[in-house]
């Protein structure tokens, strides 16, 4: 994904986020799918460094090309969730983040005419 020659760019003084750890997380933050406070990270991370700046533009101009060319068909549920099964385990493995997802169903009972 990365075309960066320094992968293992660390954080510099003061930064929270490395290069590896941002753009693991690229299209997590495309998809809008970290919490507000990571999102916040990876956003300040990657306006203060211009490779990653990069690559996310590069990343972001990607997915908006697939938008408009796949517009409107919706992949089926399990394809959905293999992805992004992938995607977290390379985040995992690259960035060295443990995501965890708590999956919560709420049904609605109503009640018939006769209180059943």
């Amino acid at each position: 994904m990365s075309t960066l020659e320094q992968p293992d760019h660390k954080p510099e003084q003061g930064r929270d986020v490395c290069c590896d750890e941002a753009l693991a997380e690229i299209y997590l933050l495309l998809d809008r799918e970290c919490s507000a406070e990571r999102d916040a990270e990876l956003r300040k991370h990657i306006e203060d460094c211009p490779p990653c700046l990069e690559e996310y533009g590069i990343d972001d101009q990607i997915k908006q090309l697939l938008h408009r060319k796949c517009g409107g068909d919706q992949a089926p549920v399990d394809l959905k969730e293999r992805l992004r099964a992938s995607i977290r385990k390379t985040v995992e493995e690259r960035g060295g983040v443990r995501l965890s997802e708590t999956e919560l169903t709420i049904e609605q009972v109503r009640e018939g005419s006769d209180g059943s």
